[in-house]
């Protein structure tokens, strides 16, 4: 029996006009998450967070129809303002890893890390993720997924966009 070829994870960047500092900040204080973090058509609700390897991001999304769909980051690493990896899945109310709601056999623990580089007072965050632990079946649904991870990370990053464009490239 042959091994199944390995899979290649999920990779997105975007540059922003924004130094480093700001968008670290944007991306590990919950009130400032709770304003951009999530894909277009859905809306951050707000979330918990305890930034320190061990710790934890437990956040809310409402859909256009008013459902809620809770997530959780346990980190792993965190290195600031330039790496942090965590463990990444759905999640209930309680901070209970849940699956995908509208997926049964997503995996259920994505390993991702963001990296924030600077140059030229612009910020480059490459966001990864690699299935965890998934069965066969899982990781075939999680690589078959890309195109559909772009556009939800592809609408989050707008979104972060549009939030500098707000708050200024100055600061939070």
């Amino acid at each position: 029996m042959t091994s199944p070829a390995p899979s290649q994870p999920f990779r997105i960047s975007r540059t922003f006009d924004a130094p480093r500092a700001l968008v670290w900040q944007l991306w590990t204080q919950p009130e400032h998450l709770g304003r951009w973090f999530s894909p277009k058509g859905v809306t951050p609700a707000g979330g918990t967070m305890d930034l320190r390897t061990g710790g934890s991001y437990h956040y809310c999304l409402k859909t256009l129809d008013g459902n809620e769909m809770w997530g959780k980051w346990v980190f792993r690493e965190v290195t600031p303002p330039e790496r942090m990896v965590w463990v990444h899945s759905f999640s209930d109310a309680q901070g209970g890893t849940t699956r995908h709601p509208m997926a049964a056999n997503w995996p259920l623990e994505m390993l991702s890390r963001a990296t924030f580089t600077e140059a030229g007072g612009k910020t480059t965050v490459t966001l990864e993720w690699h299935a965890l632990n998934a069965t066969p079946d899982e990781q075939k649904v999680f690589d078959a997924a890309h195109g559909g991870m772009r556009g939800g990370w592809t609408g989050t990053f707008d979104h972060l966009d549009a939030y500098l464009a707000e708050i200024g490239k100055s600061g939070a």
